[in-house]
């Protein structure tokens, strides 16, 4: 079976998408995979691809650009040398190449498409490359419930759509992890202010959905019962913008600075932050279609507090109730946390929501539509011998 695969970029959403072990996945069970994205073939990502046993190709396939569209021929020229079985879309503007790049090609039999919507997408004209495909994934129950409502609004809906949610490598996030000493000392070092407090975890950058005003509710709260609690958020004190400057002068207006420490959102040290909080915190205002960080701290053990809903309700209802948030106030979420500094009660350790999970439910759907297709080519290839035989005795 040969699959290949398109992205926009290989940085984006690395852990949410799989698209490493998913690749190991195939070429260890004997398939071919072929990966498609913007990024230079120097590029360390790309590297770690190919030791795997990916077959790679740049292409700049870069989101919401006019200029991806010079990648149609060279798109459909890659079909056409590597004739893959499986076609996978893993975003929309691929997904446009790609339909244009089909047009014309000179295939043997048509791939079969497979395409993953990642978050609540608008079901507009942009989308419907994306939906046009004959397998569409979706990350959790949460999409699939906005998707079926606006099925009625689509011109050509998804022939089949299947739930696979999104899962965490539990060999990277092993269950009770404990970060190392030198990594404490070093955090120490560099943040003293983050000794012998309690840690709440933020991470996420400062955004419009992303609910860190709840932050200022929770240390103005819980801040005299708590003293020692501490925010840490995974942004840049120095980073601009509208939101953000808004955040900070409001925290500086009510002298709680000292109770707030920014650690910076590019780092490679997500497992030791996550798994050395007290508690992580899922504030975002908006519904989240993933919530990959909560995820990886339950998997981690680390106690976490979320909004009763979308994938924040999804994850938390099966691993850890007690987290959930059933109103969307400030009293509610403070009651929630303090419970958990008070009785401190650890996630229990789950096989579920896990990347081999994914990827085999992944492989499953691949092995569906592959087996359709070939049963379909040879069907048709019996089909055209018996046409060919009834012309020759009507010749006769």
């Amino acid at each position: 079976m040969k699959v290949m695969r398109l992205l926009s970029s290989l940085k984006h959403d690395e852990s949410e998408r799989g698209i490493f072990h998913l690749g190991r996945a195939l070429v260890k069970r004997g398939h071919t995979s072929i990966i498609i994205s913007s990024a230079d073939k120097e590029h360390d990502l790309v590297k770690r691809l190919e030791r795997d046993g990916n077959i790679y190709n740049q292409l700049s396939l870069e989101k919401k650009s006019w200029l991806a569209l010079r990648q149609v021929l060279p798109l459909r020229r890659l079909i056409e040398k590597h004739q893959p079985d499986i076609i996978h879309i893993h975003s929309r503007t691929p997904a446009w190449i790609l339909h244009w790049a089909l047009k014309g090609a000179k295939v043997k039999r048509k791939p079969k498409l497979v395409a993953t919507m990642y978050g609540f997408y608008p079901l507009n004209n942009y989308s419907r490359a994306l939906l046009n495909v004959d397998r569409l994934i979706t990350v959790s129950d949460s999409v699939s419930d906005y998707l079926m409502q606006g099925l009625k609004e689509l011109k050509n809906p998804p022939r089949s759509i299947t739930r696979i949610y999104r899962g965490v490598d539990t060999r990277s996030f092993p269950y009770r992890y404990n970060p190392s000493v030198y990594w404490l000392r070093r955090t120490f070092a560099e943040y003293p202010e983050l000794e012998h407090k309690k840690w709440l975890l933020f991470p996420t950058i400062i955004g419009q959905e992303y609910g860190q005003e709840w932050l200022i509710d929770v240390v103005g709260n819980l801040g005299e019962a708590f003293p020692n609690i501490h925010i840490i958020i995974m942004d840049d004190e120095s980073r601009h913008g509208v939101v953000h400057d808004e955040f900070l002068q409001r925290v500086n207006a009510l002298e709680l600075q000292d109770k707030f420490t920014f650690i910076g959102s590019k780092r490679n040290d997500m497992r030791e932050w996550l798994a050395a909080a007290n508690l992580v915190l899922g504030l975002a205002n908006q519904p989240e279609s993933i919530g990959i960080n909560i995820l990886q701290a339950i998997h981690l053990g680390t106690p976490v507090v979320g909004w009763n809903k979308a994938a924040f309700n999804e994850i938390l209802r099966p691993l850890y109730p007690q987290g959930l948030v059933k109103e969307n106030t400030a009293y509610a979420l403070c009651k929630v946390i303090r419970s958990q500094l008070e009785n401190v009660m650890r996630p229990s350790i789950t096989d579920k929501f896990t990347m081999q999970q994914m990827i085999d439910e992944t492989l499953e759907v691949y092995s569906t539509l592959y087996d359709a297709n070939q049963l379909s080519y040879s069907d048709t290839f019996i089909e055209k011998k018996r046409l060919k035989k009834k012309a020759q005795q009507n010749l006769r």
